[in-house]
């Protein structure tokens, strides 16, 4: 296993990351935190982009779980079909609506524990939500998340979430709220799975791959 970068190298990592894009942002398109959890459950095995696609109407005319429960299984199948999953994600997303009404008054909970009692919803999706509506520094361990995790040294783990401690204990504090979308950014247009971009790496003075395949 690659071997964990010492504090000092994170430092300067995240503090480049921070330096080419100061606020990052999740990709999924929302309105409020019922959306945002919505969206986060359909984009399972799914893509940001092909989930929005499916979902800017539907959120228009269901942006809370009493909307949602309106609209039904058969209406929500309708505005998601082209999700890979759907007749599943769409079981799920109602059953989630309904327990919200019945158990948190509506509104979407703001703990872990409390989310992840929802269908469909474990604990990578909970993250998202904690991290990208409640502002905690949550880290949600996809894969582009452990590939670049255990590839740079930057939170190298067995399993996702030995990747998601590591992310928790090393990186410096200050950079914590932003690390997982800068992660996913990273993996998605740099550290890509096949043919990562070491060219034009703006870490590549402290990555241990290059080192490795130097």
């Amino acid at each position: 296993m690659t071997p964990q970068l010492p504090y000092a190298t994170l430092k300067r990592i995240f503090a480049r990351f921070a330096e080419i894009e100061p606020h990052p942002k999740g990709e999924l398109e929302h309105l409020n935190a019922f959306t945002l959890l919505v969206a986060v459950a359909l984009s399972a095995q799914a893509t940001d982009a092909g989930v929005n696609k499916a979902t800017r109407k539907l959120f228009q005319i269901a942006d809370t779980p009493e909307k949602m429960l309106a609209l039904g299984e058969e209406g929500l199948i309708e505005h998601i079909r082209t999700i890979g999953l759907y007749r599943n994600k769409a079981k799920n997303v109602i059953r989630l609506s309904r327990l919200l009404i019945e158990n948190f008054g509506g509104e979407v909970p703001s703990s872990r524990a409390a989310l992840t009692t929802l269908p469909g919803v474990g604990r990578k999706t909970a993250n998202v939500v904690l991290n990208m509506w409640f502002h905690h520094p949550a880290q949600a361990v996809d894969t582009h998340i452990f590939r670049v995790g255990n590839r740079t040294g930057i939170a190298p783990g067995k399993d996702e979430a030995a990747v998601e401690r590591a992310i928790e204990d090393n990186v410096p504090a200050e950079y914590q709220q932003h690390a997982h979308h800068w992660l996913i950014l990273h993996g998605r247009y740099i550290c890509t799975a096949r043919k990562p971009r070491c060219g034009i790496c703006p870490i590549r003075d402290w990555c241990l791959y290059e080192e490795k395949t130097a």
